[in-house]
């Protein structure tokens, strides 16, 4: 195709504006068209960061107003809330639109399903953002599996640190705090981690088991004398999890980015304190109504006796994700930011540092994975090859069929057998 690929934003929060600020940095390679959002501060800052006007035919409050009218776009970029995604990307495929899907896919298997039903019956490409994929240092992991430089794997460790406040601004504080207003924290979350696993094994899982759940956050660990908001709170100064040292702490030192542009959509010291006097953000973390599970561990088999241990936990410092890759000729250990490869035959270790992509004008907190993803799904749209996108409709709904066999493994209590129907 000539020209740039056109991209119609479904949700204009955090991560819709995160991936069009694609556009914006290499305008000669996609374009923003329309945005469908029922909020309409976020609508019109988004259109009015791409140049559109809060109006026909750029703008929707709705995406079921999308897909009545002509097909405006190549791309529909769904950024909704996870209970959304179904009846959208549905909707969305059947008009014709290429998808790129915010994860979790779905919050059920059968949502799952049907998604990728769609996208098979109306031929058009599925890329879901499992963004980790598409990092440099993703892709260099993935190699050295690949290329069989530490031998046959055998087993993996790995570790997502969620962060302290980041756990409490996302699934304490925020929309992914309820299970039935979003879903389990492990495929909210740990989706990415368990697609991960997946592409690394290299083959399918058999079994699975997990234990964990909420732990802390709850009012029986409320300390004496706190208040229900933090500007109230008299052991506010004391508290780890105090939103007004986090959100304004943040301001007063110049970051108006996420997270406090989730609080304020336009951060400054007065707007800030207003939404956590009012708002969700400014909540005690011992009296919000989250139901999440705050810790868990996930372990898997796969075919062949490869073996996985998982560990997402909200206790930690807001750091990357940490992974040893065991095989029978050397091991990878992976900090996030470098690996380092040993080799058991010779007792040498290697370092190997793949940097971070960087796509000016972008916003990306995903070590570049975010832009390489909008590139890659940009990229197999404007050639039509469908080899650039790395996390497609089969292997994502393999590994999201991992994450809720887990999740019965720790409500069950047992192992569960994926070799069963």
């Amino acid at each position: 195709m000539t020209g740039p690929v056109t991209l119609a934003v479904v949700g204009a929060g955090s991560r819709g504006a995160v991936y069009a600020s694609f556009a914006r940095a290499q305008p000669d390679r996609a374009r923003v068209v329309a945005v469908a959002e029922p909020r309409h501060d976020r609508r019109r800052a988004l259109l009015a960061a791409h140049g559109l006007e809060d109006s026909a035919p750029s703008a929707f409050e709705r995406w079921e107003q999308l897909v009545d009218g002509p097909r405006l776009a190549d791309v529909a970029v769904i950024a909704t809330q996870d209970r959304d995604h179904v009846a959208a990307a549905e909707a969305l495929a059947a008009a014709g639109y290429h998808l790129l899907l915010e994860k979790p896919m779905a919050v059920d298997a059968d949502g799952c399903r049907r998604i990728v039903a769609a996208v098979e019956r109306a031929g058009v490409l599925l890329a879901v953002a499992h963004v980790l994929r598409y990092t440099p240092y993703g892709r260099a992991l993935q190699g050295i599996v690949d290329d069989g430089r530490i031998g046959e794997l055998v087993s993996i460790q790995h570790l997502e640190p969620v962060g302290w406040w980041h756990f409490a601004h996302s699934y304490v504080r925020g929309s992914w705090r309820r299970e039935d207003e979003a879903s389990p924290m492990l495929l909210a979350k740990s989706c990415h981690d368990l697609d991960l696993l997946r592409a690394w094994a290299g083959r399918p899982a058999v079994a699975v088991s997990s234990f964990g759940g909420l732990h802390h956050f709850t009012a029986a660990d409320r300390p004496e004398g706190a208040a229900d908001r933090c500007l109230d709170c008299a052991v506010e100064p004391d508290c780890p999890y105090s939103a007004s040292r986090l959100y304004l702490g943040m301001v007063e030192a110049g970051w108006t980015g996420w997270p406090v542009d989730v609080v304020a959509l336009d951060p400054t010291v007065g707007s800030v304190t207003e939404a956590l006097r009012t708002g969700p953000y400014g909540r005690c973390v011992y009296a919000c109504d989250n139901d999440v599970a705050d810790h868990q561990v996930v372990a898997v088999e796969f075919e062949r006796g490869l073996t996985a241990a998982f560990t997402v936990t909200a206790f930690t410092t807001l750091g990357p994700r940490r992974t040893v890759l065991f095989g029978t000729r050397g091991q990878v250990v992976g900090d996030g930011v470098d690996l380092r490869i040993s080799d058991f035959a010779t007792g040498t270790t290697e370092r190997v540092s793949p940097g971070e992509r960087t796509t000016d004008g972008v916003i990306d907190m995903h070590g570049g994975g975010d832009a390489a993803l909008v590139d890659a799904v940009v990229t197999a749209v404007a050639t039509g090859d469908p080899a650039h996108i790395l996390s497609g409709p089969t292997e994502t709904l393999e590994s999201h069929l991992l994450v809720f066999a887990a999740e019965q493994a720790r409500r069950d209590g047992r192992v569960v057998d994926l070799t069963r129907p």
